[in-house]
């Protein structure tokens, strides 16, 4: 009985040890972590899937507070990476949002089976300019190859804006694009333009 008894703690102990000793999946702190924990659960899902089907349930995802699309692309020059010919994928797609003005652009590449992975990703990541959007500047650049397909993705940190305190010095907001703390005198404020009619 006293054998049966110690081999009963000895098993449960051994389960609790375990169970304890299993992470639990560490919850992304930015937008391209997000989409990138996303890529890899739908690659490891569906990795045979194409490229367009993944992109589409990368911008399905609630952190992504804009209507996007994708695009199929061809090697050559690619948007964000300046004169660059991008070469080495037989099939990619690129994901970016309908308004231009954010700074968010990804791509999805399938690597030829002779070209070299770490090289390309080297490629990319030399290659790429976070401030290609002549209005704003993408905040991170994640790449990551999953055996024959590449993630990359130039993004904000959030899709939330951020409040003048959260900015750092060289971040703040143009006094322009500041709400007004108080009313301008009466010489200041815009004609009404039916008057002059």
């Amino acid at each position: 009985m006293r054998h049966i008894t110690a081999c009963l703690l000895a098993a449960a102990l051994l389960l609790s040890l375990t169970a304890c000793g299993q992470e639990t999946p560490k919850e992304p702190e930015t937008l391209g972590q997000a989409l990138l924990q996303e890529f890899e659960t739908q690659y490891q899902s569906a990795s045979k899937e194409s490229l367009d089907t993944i992109a589409q349930a990368i911008l399905a995802q609630k952190s992504i507070e804009f209507e996007g699309i994708t695009a199929p692309i061809e090697p050559g020059p690619l948007m964000g990476f300046g004169n660059t010919q991008i070469q080495g994928f037989k099939e990619g797609v690129m994901f970016a949002p309908l308004i231009s003005t954010i700074p968010f652009l990804g791509y999805l590449f399938r690597l030829d089976p002779d070209t070299d992975g770490k090289a390309f990703v080297q490629t990319l990541e030399q290659s790429a300019n976070l401030g290609w959007n002549i209005c704003t500047q993408a905040d991170e650049m994640i790449v990551k190859q999953e055996n024959d397909v590449v993630f990359f993705l130039m993004c904000p940190r959030s899709m939330e804006e951020p409040s003048q305190e959260e900015l750092s010095p060289e971040e703040e907001l143009p006094p322009e694009q500041l709400a007004p703390e108080e009313e301008l005198p009466p010489e200041q404020l815009p004609s009404d333009s039916s008057s002059d009619f």
